[in-house]
């Protein structure tokens, strides 16, 4: 079959970005023809993958999105595929991958009556109602029931079109296939020592990801561990307001940010605690990262995947509504206590190695494969 597949940017660091690329693929190594459509592509281009860049021209976000669903739409009605699988919301997806929360509910919730009345709402909220409003016919991957509950809430979606779908880690990000002694020699290539804490912290979009609460919690520590401490934070987003902020804080010495690394599963395994006080995230893929690193996490509770947290026993969900002085006391108590970080990185290991954490992009070819809407 002819599959062609959606989404705005690609850039190999964000979350969305490796789902899709790890569903392209396993589609394509099934033996069938792969287009995908995209505004711009970063990183390498791999095989199996015909990856067509869309012209665009408009100076907003919105406005490129709407010229690159009307090119997509002229040339497919040019060049018929069989199945369209979307990774953004858009009008005429056989299949979305819903990767990212309600907006309809983002927007009861954060925003006033006057946002309604602009174009970027009203483009945003058009193309997820042509997603799941009753009798639009789009099969829907979802990853968390919470996510269900807030789309019929507002669109009063059909349940049959939803499937939940269990998540996609990377089996090479398993603790199992790290050196015994890689967190010496990860340490020792980062300068740094074993008797220092590393917190980590990943993904793009460092607001939505909570790097600002993150920065709080490490300037809240007391000066004799702030001093032994090293945080560092991995993603793509512009970090000089955040350097900054960390040099309010006077913790600049303490923080490293990276736009991107090929290298955080070692990262992982040589790092004490992942922090992802997110204020909004629809699942949260590198929570799991980190459990089946090995790695006790501190998140919020408005994380999609924070259940998996709760489940595995491997460290703390800060609930909502979220408090800073919370997170900072939770902080403070896993860095003093040495045998519940242990603990947690026992049963974090445990819970990889006993429950499905990996399937998602098989899961997910089937269903595109399958008869549409089955």
């Amino acid at each position: 079959m002819n599959i062609a597949f959606c989404l705005y940017k690609y850039f190999p660091y964000g979350g969305l970005q490796r789902d899709f690329l790890r569903v392209a693929l396993t589609v394509a190594a099934r033996g069938h023809h792969v287009q995908v459509f995209t505004q711009s592509w970063q990183g390498e281009r791999p095989e199996g993958l015909e990856i067509i860049l869309v012209p665009v021209t408009s100076r907003t976000n919105h406005g490129k999105n709407e010229q690159y669903y009307q090119w997509v739409q002229t040339y497919l009605s040019q060049h018929p595929v069989d199945r369209v699988v979307g990774f953004n919301k858009m009008p005429g997806l056989d299949v979305y991958y819903a990767a990212d929360v309600c907006y309809a509910e983002k927007v009861a919730r954060e925003k006033g009556f006057f946002y309604k009345l602009t174009r970027r709402y009203r483009h945003y909220s058009a193309f997820e109602k042509a997603t799941f409003q009753q009798g639009a016919g789009t099969t829907l991957l979802m990853l968390t029931d919470k996510q269900i509950g807030d789309f019929k809430h507002h669109y009063q979606t059909e349940s049959q079109r939803f499937r939940i779908l269990p998540p996609g880690i990377y089996p090479d990000r398993k603790y199992s296939r790290q050196p015994e002694n890689s967190r010496q020699i990860v340490r020792e290539k980062n300068g740094i020592g074993l008797d220092q804490f590393l917190l980590l912290q990943v993904g793009s979009d460092f607001k939505r990801k909570g790097v600002p609460r993150t920065l709080q919690a490490l300037a809240s520590l007391p000066e004799t561990i702030r001093q032994r401490t090293r945080l560092m934070v991995v993603g793509q987003d512009k970090a000089d307001r955040y350097r900054a902020q960390a040099r309010q804080l006077g913790i600049e010495e303490q923080v490293q940010f990276f736009s991107g690394r090929d290298d955080v599963a070692e990262l992982m395994s040589a790092a004490d605690l992942l922090l992802h006080p997110a204020v909004q995230e629809a699942a949260g893929i590198v929570l799991l990262e980190a459990v089946v690193a090995g790695l006790p996490v501190l998140t919020t509770e408005v994380c999609g995947y924070a259940g998996y947290i709760s489940a595995a026993q491997c460290g703390v969900v800060i609930p909502e509504p979220f408090e800073q002085e919370l997170l900072n006391t939770v902080l403070f108590d896993a860095l003093q206590n040495y045998e519940q970080r242990s603990r947690w990185a026992e049963n974090a290991r445990h819970f990889a190695d006993t429950e499905d954490l990996y399937s998602l992009a098989d899961k997910a070819a089937d269903i595109i494969l399958g008869p549409k809407n089955d």
